[in-house]
């Protein structure tokens, strides 16, 4: 089962019905009968989304930050040519999969959470290279541990000379595909003994884009919390949020800019955010046979300060900004 610890009941299904959103219910059943000719199996019309649930001390259940989720899967499905979904169809379904499978929230204290997978994917018979008629949206969850072995340690990773993401394509949506892509450059990675890679901006190979499928970001040797930009890296709601803790709450300089490989050394702690992977810092970046360590080969003082914050938020021991939480009643 990989990341999750167990499987659980309860999942929501809804379904198109003449390109309108129907509303769904839970189900029980963990298969999908679909149709052979479906635009999921042959044109890749696929996307989804992932946040999570956490206990706090006092046992309540709360989400962090998802209506950005529900903007981001809007926008992923605009990319696709597909049915947005409405906004209270979207959170009755994370609600109701959280509710109904509330005994698998693992408890406060455990460093876990429920690992929300909401997802669309077009459905029915269709050999031509067009949108879907038919659609199909789902929310199932799992509860996970953390998604790197060994909780937070600092981790290698090596560039790779395959793209994620084309510049103008899909980069900056969650669509399958782009997962897809990545397999066969992590998989290289991993014999040669790496956590993961870093993938390159695809129009030089000159920038850092992403941390396997994760966001990357560095800390300039003057303080300065910077991470990428560029047109192919899915904007990710875990970096949005630390962009605000460095520059709100610990009084750091922020930046969105190009990060040049060759000036790697620029950062003296380094590391790859997102929902899974939460903080991972990075331990060293191996660029064309040249390896650049940051941290000094552990957890840097200042992302293990954004991690304790972040994780602080998460289950309820640090006051989030406001509008982060979302408790489920």
């Amino acid at each position: 089962m990989g990341y999750a610890l167990k499987e659980t009941e309860f999942r929501y299904r809804a379904y198109t019905e003449k390109g309108e959103w129907q509303k769904g219910s839970l189900t029980t059943n963990k298969n999908i009968s679909i149709h052979e000719g479906s635009n999921v199996f042959h044109y890749g019309q696929a996307l989804f989304e992932g946040l999570k649930a956490y206990k706090t001390k006092t046992g309540k259940t709360q989400l962090f930050r998802p209506d950005l989720n529900f903007i981001r899967i809007n926008e992923g499905l605009r990319r696709l040519v597909a049915p947005e979904l409405p906004e209270d169809l979207f959170f009755e379904a994370i609600i109701e999969v959280v509710k109904a499978n509330q005994d698998d929230i693992p408890e406060y204290g455990k460093g876990q959470s429920l690992y929300i997978r909401p997802f669309v994917i077009g459905q029915g018979m269709n050999l031509g290279v067009k949108p879907s008629d038919e659609y199909l949206f789902s929310v199932f969850c799992a509860p996970v541990g953390t998604y790197f072995a060994g909780g937070l340690q600092a981790l290698e990773f090596v560039t790779t000379d395959y793209d994620r993401a084309s510049a103008n394509g899909t980069g900056q949506v969650k669509v399958a595909g782009n997962y897809a892509a990545s397999l066969y450059p992590r998989s290289l990675a991993k014999k040669e003994g790496y956590a993961g890679v870093i993938y390159l901006d695809p129009l030089t190979h000159s920038k850092i884009d992403e941390v396997g499928a994760a966001n990357f970001f560095g800390i300039t040797h003057d303080n300065v919390l910077v991470t990428p930009r560029s047109s192919s890296i899915l904007p990710s709601i875990t970096k949005k949020s630390i962009l605000y803790i460095a520059e709100h709450m610990l009084g750091m300089k922020v930046e969105e800019r190009p990060c040049f490989i060759d000036n790697v050394d620029e950062f003296k702690e380094a590391g790859a955010c997102g929902t899974a992977a939460i903080i991972t810092p990075i331990k060293s970046i191996t660029h064309k046979g040249k390896v650049t360590q940051f941290g000094e080969g552990n957890v840097g003082p200042t992302v293990k300060k954004l991690y304790d914050t972040l994780v602080g938020i998460y289950y309820g021991d640090i006051e989030a900004p406001e509008g982060w939480i979302q408790e489920i009643k």
